[in-house]
């Protein structure tokens, strides 16, 4: 079901996208293309003036400010991690950095929130909906997205702005997940209302 509206005062949001992020690979859209589409969001975004919040993740080299606790997986194949990833690999990858106004948000969790000044930042603009783009879906994503439902905001999920390292746990998120804690789209359907809310 597409997006029915954005908020006056709406922000977009893109969960890590960032150097060692970005050389992973994605499914069931590419990571470039998740890139791509979100740096047409931004741009609109920035145009309207309205705030882009980019979010990156890091760790400390010797892991002493990770998640505690036991879990039945290690850390997934694939997943950057501090003491193995080349310099560079937490920086917001070079098509989204730069821009002076965008708000740029530290991260040791899967959520954008936990541990974080983002809702302090959101709150200040009076931000009262956040568009949510990014990787992985089904973690920094779909954390995100969750505890921005619960903090009151309205949210929207840009489905084919975000992708996943298995496809399948990127549908669950998109398909049965999303649906409870927003509204989801594309990024056609989120660029047609910032032109239709904003011109």
């Amino acid at each position: 079901m597409p997006v029915t509206t954005l908020d006056p005062r709406t922000a977009l949001v893109a969960v890590d996208l960032q150097n060692g992020v970005m050389a992973l690979s994605g499914s069931p859209h590419s990571t470039g293309d998740v890139l791509t589409r979100t740096v047409r969001l931004a741009e609109t975004f920035r145009a309207r003036g309205l705030p882009v919040v980019l979010v990156r993740v890091t760790a400390a080299a010797d892991g002493s400010d990770a998640a505690p606790g036991r879990t039945d997986l290690r850390r997934s194949s694939g997943a950057p991690s501090a003491a193995a990833s080349p310099a560079g690999w937490d920086e917001i990858t070079g098509d989204l950095a730069g821009h002076p106004g965008d708000i740029v948000v530290t991260k040791r969790n899967w959520s954008a929130f936990y541990g974080t000044d983002l809702d302090l930042h959101l709150r200040r603009r009076g931000v009262t909906q956040i568009v949510l783009t990014g990787v992985a879906t089904s973690i920094g994503v779909e954390s995100t997205a969750r505890a921005a439902h619960e903090h009151g905001y309205h949210v929207t999920l840009v489905t084919d702005a975000m992708t996943d390292r298995d496809p399948e746990a990127h549908r669950h998120s998109v398909e049965k997940i999303f649906p409870r804690l927003g509204e989801t789209g594309t990024t056609s359907d989120v660029l047609g209302l910032l032109t239709a809310t904003t011109s």
